[in-house]
């Protein structure tokens, strides 16, 4: 496996988890984080510096919110000497404190130091973050579970979508 997609591998599964430890695995040290976010049902400060400071804000902060959490890369990974990557993005997860379901979406624009192949920089645009209700969570769970994780096609997100008016947003996102 190219070292890059191990990053996003690896970013990913920190991410979900709760494992912020593991983004040595993914960042280098003075890495730097961009986010552009277009909806006002979650917010991240717009840029960060440092592996640490990612950490805080991706890993631990993420985690002290919520839980349940699958996000996907939509489409191949990297190559193995590829030195940026774009890819859509497909989030869900649930809030502790209320049981509401979150479904996202948005771009990854990654761009990795060339000898490790570790992410020097990483852009977060976040088109789309639905609001569900805690009753579709077991539908969505089932879906996001049938998925390939972290890697999978446009299509398979999209024929597997439950049938929910709230995620309607992000699906015809993930097909244009």
């Amino acid at each position: 496996m190219p070292k890059t997609a191990r990053s996003i591998e690896t970013y990913i599964f920190a991410k979900d988890a709760n494992r912020p430890d593991l983004l040595r695995q993914s960042f280098t040290a003075d890495a730097t984080l961009e986010m552009v976010v277009h909806t006002g049902a979650i917010s991240f400060p717009p840029h960060v510096s440092g592996r640490a400071g990612i950490a805080q804000v991706l890993v631990r902060s993420f985690g002290q919110s919520y839980e349940n959490v699958y996000t996907f890369c939509l489409g191949e990974p990297p190559k193995a000497d590829a030195i940026t990557h774009a890819c859509k993005w497909l989030v869900g997860m649930s809030v502790k404190e209320t049981g509401e379901l979150r479904i996202g979406c948005g771009d990854y624009h990654w761009r990795f130091e060339p000898q490790s192949g570790l992410a020097q920089h990483l852009c977060i645009t976040i088109e789309h973050m639905q609001v569900c209700l805690p009753e579709d969570l077991e539908p969505v769970m089932n879906w996001l579970q049938s998925l390939e994780y972290p890697w999978c096609l446009p299509n398979e997100v999209i024929e597997g979508a439950p049938q929910i008016s709230n995620i309607a947003p992000v699906i015809e996102y993930l097909q244009t």
